[in-house]
């Protein structure tokens, strides 16, 4: 029987780099094990749900769901049992979740404003892994949060602009436009020295428009640069 796993390859990086990056910094703990368990099978789950909507028939999907789910449901009540407050967290996805089902539902999972509701979604993981392994939701858990949904919202407008969208001059436009700015919008909400993470997105978003690449090369690139990403970030908050 083959696994239904999800085919955006580049969730993968957003489900793990905010998550790694909260855990880095409030320090590693055995409970963010259930915790990250939960958090990968939570996503897992959303893949077969968000079939079920758009073909309008759960049959097909219902094991699926069944499968990610209960594990999900069980490792993330193990992490809510232990931190009770990680519960806020979880009720915050849900208007991210009903808007990922929204445009599930239309067929439309590719709009730019539901990937920016599912980077929002992804980031929230370092929140929680950030504030289970600190003990409060400080400055440095919404910096992080922040960071990492400045950043990866730039990579879904620069996917876009180089593969569903590549023939759309408006679009590039906002492509550009967003990481001119995306730099000083890192600094402004208080990366100091680390908004150097973000130069690499700004100069392949303008220097490699245009360019007559495959889908997997993209996403070569794009796992380069959140590498990149997760390496400074690391080392700011050394």
């Amino acid at each position: 029987m083959k696994a239904m796993i999800p085919k955006q390859h580049g969730a993968w990086a957003m489900l793990l780099i905010p998550f790694l990056l909260g855990m880095v910094k409030g320090g590693p703990v055995f409970w963010h094990i259930p915790l990250f368990l939960g958090w990968l099978f939570l996503y897992l789950t959303v893949y077969p749900v968000s079939l079920a909507l758009k073909k309008k028939q759960l049959k097909p999907y219902q094991k699926w769901i069944w499968y990610y789910g209960v594990p999900a449901c069980c490792f993330l009540t193990v992490s809510a049992v232990h931190k009770p407050h990680l519960i806020w967290v979880g009720v915050s996805l849900l208007p991210l979740f009903l808007i990922h089902m929204h445009y599930a539902r239309r067929k439309n999972e590719r709009a730019l404003t539901n990937d920016a509701a599912g980077v929002l979604f992804f980031c929230s993981g370092g929140l929680a892994s950030c504030w289970l392994g600190t003990g409060a939701l400080d400055g440095w858990a919404w910096f992080l949060f922040l960071q990492s949904a400045l950043f990866f919202i730039g990579s879904s407008f620069y996917v876009k602009s180089v593969i569903r969208e590549r023939k759309n001059r408006t679009f590039a436009y906002w492509s550009w436009g967003y990481h001119l700015l995306l730099p000083l919008l890192s600094a402004l909400l208080g990366a100091g020295w680390a908004f150097f993470a973000f130069i690499p997105s700004s100069l392949r978003a303008w220097y490699f428009h245009g360019r007559d690449w495959s889908a997997k090369k993209i996403g070569i690139l794009e796992i380069a640069n959140a590498g990149f990403f997760f390496a400074v970030m690391c080392t700011y908050m050394a």
